[in-house]
């Protein structure tokens, strides 16, 4: 199969430009920097040539509200646009769990226009919603921390390796369209608090954990239980302890 990535060059697309690449499909990683841009359309017909997927990885440089969503919009039309005037037989993104719910932050509400893109675009699509990564937790524990304390909410969290959605995206790409979302996550549920405490056992004993019943992440307002599924999800195999010993 051909594949093209948008996104490739970033933290999951080189591991599924690898993994594709492994098992023997012709991937181009496309980003901005390797002449692929969503935003301003440069490369994209070329590359949608004899596409059979398009795996859409891509995130916007800006996170204030009316930057992201004019990112996901304007990058949604052009890579829909250039997909169906070639003929892509599969159109998979990469979603968050819990979009839906969390409608309050300006992020959510681009990647639920971006979702919205997908479905109305007639196109065969897979959106998969996967959990917080793993990855984002020294960032988040550092953006919490002030003097020695950290302060952070008991909202649910079960965060997901990127080396587990890489696997699983590389799956859902190499089968039929789900026409539908798919839910995927890490395989341990405990509360944000928790999860940082353990991390900071490993890295940081000094610091202390402050928990807080603030319903928030990114300092916005989310259900409790906003990032975890609510139903079926695929859950990947490493946990934080296996994460953080390979680190």
């Amino acid at each position: 199969m051909k594949i093209v990535i948008i996104g490739g060059t970033g933290l999951i697309g080189t591991k599924v430009a690898g993994k594709l690449r492994q098992l023997g499909h012709s991937v181009i990683a496309g980003s901005p920097s390797t002449g692929l841009n969503s935003i301003t359309g440069e490369g994209l017909a070329e590359a949608m040539n004899e596409t059979d997927t398009v795996i859409d990885l891509s995130n916007s440089p800006s996170f204030e509200d009316g930057a992201v969503m004019e990112f996901f919009e304007t990058s949604g039309r052009n890579l829909m646009a250039a997909e169906t005037n070639a003929g892509v037989k599969h159109h998979l993104a990469v979603s968050i769990v819990g979009v839906d719910r969390m409608q309050d932050l300006g992020y959510m509400r681009a990647k639920m226009a971006q979702e919205n893109l997908i479905i109305q675009s007639k196109l065969p699509y897979t959106i998969i919603r996967s959990t917080q990564f793993l990855e984002f937790i020294p960032a988040l524990v550092g953006g919490a921390t002030k003097d020695n304390e950290v302060h952070v909410s008991d909202v649910e969290f079960q965060p997901i390796a990127a080396e587990d959605v890489a696997s699983f995206v590389t799956e859902l790409a190499l089968s039929s369209p789900a026409n539908g979302i798919v839910e995927i996550a890490g395989p341990e549920r405990h509360s944000l608090s928790e999860f940082f405490a353990a991390y900071l056992r490993k890295k940081d004993s000094s610091k202390q954990v402050i928990t807080n019943k603030k319903s928030e992440y990114f300092g916005g307002p989310v259900p409790h239980d906003g990032l975890v599924p609510q139903g079926e999800a695929k859950l990947g195999g490493t946990d934080l302890t296996q994460w953080l010993s390979a680190e």
